[in-house]
């Protein structure tokens, strides 16, 4: 009986994942090929019943290390989880937030999803069904997937919009904020001559501009056709992002910004906020993340999906979430570009398109040996 499954062990995997090519954000590097890129897998156990979930350590991008992960999760989450109920994901979620204190926001949200995920994944496994079957909720059985353009200048992304044409993708991300302004768009200008003028196209500035500076990009990026601006502000700037929800010609999309629902209920109470990115790790899994989506479309705010660049466990995960809440714009799970998830089996990508897997739990099949092998102990 699914109701007696209670958590018996947690185990945590820093695995080193092949690395297929190289990608930055306006913070540093997150993928650098020659070098492997490490994720946490974390594996929980009940009665004979095991489900995994996934930490993508980008120090890039947000506070949280390989090591840290590890860490918190081996002495502060796992320790105060085991014995709970496998279904009292709302019990879990408050457990955690006692051991690792949420502070301003939320208090290791990578950490925190790696485990919800494993009990999403373990609970379906558990009843043989897939998470989405488990929720009672999937409007959409596919998703349309957008090629992240890594290219850093006008010469070298036409190649890179080749490359994605090829693979079958029709719609671009860029990430813009690692230069100045005018080198910036002259990227973004170069993507849309090679990607079409009918290619959706949207930006990440990953907080690397101010709000005046935003601003003048903005009214740029309007006449190249962009449909969103995701982040250009830092994520507590609530003044100069509700400017810009006034006054930039492009939708601004907000990330970083939502770590936690509240974050999200702050934002829409000051009129401050036109769409909403759902991000299953930044947000501390898919409990939270399922709360912070039906606040978003309770309260008219468009929601967009995005990822960690994460492996399969990962972007499974997401593909869960997004086609549960039907999300109909191209999303930002580009994984399968820059990391060999060598692995996991079970998610279909055909071209641009990602089908929601129908697999018990996840919907992926974990090879542990290959884990094993690949795992390194990073607190050496």
């Amino acid at each position: 009986m699914i109701g007696e499954l209670r958590i018996e062990r947690i185990e945590t995997f820093a695995v080193a994942l092949p690395t297929l090519r190289s990608f930055g954000v306006s913070g540093g590097a997150v993928a650098t090929v020659g070098q492997p890129s490490i994720r946490v897998l974390v594996k929980v156990s009940a009665d004979g019943v095991c489900g995994w979930g996934e930490a993508t350590p980008i120090p890039a991008w947000t506070y949280e290390t390989a090591e840290s992960i590890v860490t918190t999760i081996d002495r502060y989450l796992a320790p105060a989880v085991l014995g709970t109920a496998c279904w009292d994901l709302d019990g879990v979620t408050s457990a955690f937030d006692r051991a690792v204190n949420r502070g301003f926001t939320i208090g290791a949200p990578l950490a925190k999803a790696a485990v919800d995920t494993a009990l999403h994944d373990l609970l379906g496994r558990a009843l043989g069904v897939p998470v989405s079957t488990l929720w009672g909720q999937r409007r959409r059985d596919e998703l349309t997937l957008g090629w992240m353009v890594s290219g850093q200048t006008p010469s070298q992304v036409a190649e890179h919009v080749a490359e994605g044409r090829d693979a079958g993708y029709g719609a671009f991300k860029v990430k813009i904020g690692l230069h100045g302004e005018r080198e910036d768009l002259a990227v973004v200008a170069a993507v849309r001559e090679a990607a079409g003028d009918d290619a959706p196209l949207w930006v990440d500035a990953n907080q690397g501009y101010s709000a005046d500076a935003a601003l003048r990009v903005g009214r740029e990026l309007e006449h190249l056709g962009v449909t969103a601006f995701e982040q250009p502000l830092p994520a507590n700037d609530i003044v100069g992002l509700r400017r810009l929800r006034d006054s930039c010609p492009v939708p601004v999309a907000l990330d970083e910004s939502l770590r936690h629902p509240s974050d999200l209920a702050t934002f829409v109470r000051l009129d401050a906020v036109a769409v909403a990115i759902a991000k299953v790790q930044r947000s501390g899994g898919l409990t939270l993340s399922r709360r912070l989506c039906a606040l978003a479309q309770d309260c008219g705010v468009r929601l967009m999906g995005s990822g960690l660049t994460d492996s399969d466990l990962g972007l499974a995960a997401s593909l869960h979430l997004f086609g549960a809440f039907g999300i109909d714009t191209p999303v930002d799970l580009n994984g399968r570009q820059f990391v060999d998830s060598v692995y996991a089996d079970g998610v279909r990508v055909d071209g641009g398109i990602a089908s929601v897997p129908t697999g018990p739990g996840l919907g992926v099949e974990v090879d542990e040996s290959v884990v094993r092998t690949l795992a390194v102990n990073v607190l050496d």
